[in-house]
């Protein structure tokens, strides 16, 4: 078969990678030079050894006929997307962020509001090429002989390996969506719609192919249902001085083009721009339109939490210490109602983000074991909740923690954690894991998971 000038810059590059891990002692550590990061557990940068990834941020193919794509797995969202929107298309799962790489959002999980129906982005993943610590460079498919590392690496964030290549399914789209925000006063009412309308695919006999919702207080929660048209009667734009997360309050439908559909939360970060005083509307106006952006933001926060700058004022205006409650959780649909009071009772950040979520997949993926069948509602919260006398940093995560594991829920591990050991692998399949690690990375050349996040190595 002909090679494409893509392909045999990718294949080069493969062989260029393995030869630096392969060349290393046993002993080195592996890590990433990545010029953006969504996680919220900030460490130190990488130093001068880390492994330079950059050629695998782009897009190798994409066969609009058999609607996949071969993407290297350094590739953003943004830029796939882009790739793919010129042939009608889209992943299957578009995470909310455009920097979220798809390597990222497969070994660390993403959700967004098409998860409904299509579960997360691993679950259209066909195959993947995976470089191991060791420098071993494996093809993982659901059918070959690396198929436990194919279902292992979902959640796996890292420590198994890196995904160079990865094929992915896509779905074919219509130029707009037609948005409806739905209010609702009571959570109970607001679960029991979101079961019903994912199930049918259906509200008020009007087509559904999204689903989110925020819930702005206890008493005031919207799901916006959308669904793909050929033509909008007009169009709204919020990349500039209007914002989305507003509107919903604002207005009872909208119409957005696809590619502003998916980005409508990446302009100001959902909400959490206005911490940075970007919604004034004089910041704004004089804050560059190219910066109004998720990387961007989350870079003022990194250089916060590195010199202690907000601590430092809090300090001087004698305020209480704040810790950061930033996380992503999974409840499933029927303790949604529980699981919001609770929240609204002892954490009190809003809003909050709201999206449901059902696995694809009915073997499920050990790593992050949710029930096959079973609807989830993914709540996010991203905020800092001032600790009270005798409180120590982490005392609301873990109150959180605790109760989601007492709903039978899971939490994402893309920002901090406060697991105990064996909390920790009951929760994420330590024994499968453990199987893995030993195959995959038999010298320990990465931190295991919990190492990775909890302990923040």
């Amino acid at each position: 078969m002909t090679r494409s000038p893509a392909r045999i810059a990718h294949d080069e590059a493969v062989d260029a990678l393995r030869a630096q891990v392969v060349a290393r002692p046993d002993d080195t550590p592996i890590r990433l030079a990545k010029p953006t990061s969504n996680l919220f557990r900030f460490r130190e940068p990488p130093g001068r050894d880390a492994l330079d990834v950059s050629a695998f941020a782009g897009v190798i193919d994409v066969d609009p006929a058999a609607r996949t794509a071969d993407v290297g797995g350094m590739t953003t969202y943004e830029h796939l997307v882009d790739a793919t929107l010129r042939h009608g298309l889209i992943p299957h799962v578009v995470p909310q962020l455009k920097t979220i790489t798809l390597g990222g959002a497969v070994a660390g999980l993403g959700i967004e509001s098409t998860s409904f129906r299509n579960g997360m982005p691993h679950e259209s993943v066909l195959e993947m090429d995976i470089l191991t610590p060791d420098g071993d460079v494996v093809r993982a498919a659901p059918d070959n002989e690396h198929h436990d590392l194919f279902r292992g690496f979902p959640n796996s964030y890292g420590t198994l390996g890196y995904a160079l290549r990865l094929r992915i399914e896509l779905e074919r789209v219509k130029p707009f969506v037609r948005l409806r925000h739905v209010r609702f006063t009571d959570a109970a009412a607001a679960a029991a719609a979101v079961e019903d309308i994912c199930a049918n695919r259906t509200y008020r006999d009007e087509p559904v192919d999204f689903v989110d919702g925020v819930m702005f207080e206890a008493g005031e929660l919207y799901l916006t249902l959308a669904s793909y048209v050929d033509s909008a009667p007009t169009v709204s734009d919020y990349t500039g001085q209007r914002i989305y997360y507003q509107s919903l309050r604002d207005r009872v439908t909208d119409h957005l083009s696809i590619r502003d559909y998916l980005w409508r939360w990446d302009t100001d970060w959902f909400w959490c721009s206005k911490a940075l005083g970007v919604q004034h509307p004089v910041i704004r106006r004089l804050w560059p339109r190219r910066y109004l952006r998720s990387d961007v933001y989350r870079k003022v926060v990194a250089l916060d939490r590195r010199y202690e700058l907000s601590a430092r004022v809090d300090r001087l205006r004698r305020q209480p210490p704040r810790e950061p409650v930033i996380q992503d959780v999974e409840i499933p649909v029927e303790r949604l109602a529980e699981f919001l009071d609770f929240f609204n009772r002892e954490i009190g950040i809003s809003p909050v983000w709201l999206c449901p979520l059902r696995l694809r997949e009915h073997e499920g993926w050990p790593l992050y074991p949710m029930k096959p069948d079973r609807l989830y509602v993914n709540v996010g919260f991203w905020a800092t909740v001032a600790l009270g006398p005798g409180e120590r940093a982490g005392h609301h995560n873990r109150l959180i923690e605790s109760k989601v594991t007492e709903l039978g829920g899971h939490k994402s591990l893309y920002s901090d954690s406060y697991f105990d050991e064996d909390e920790f692998w009951l929760a994420y399949d330590g024994e499968t894991y453990r199987k893995l690690k030993a195959s995959y990375d038999p010298h320990g050349r990465v931190p295991d998971l919990y190492s990775k996040c909890v302990r923040n190595q």
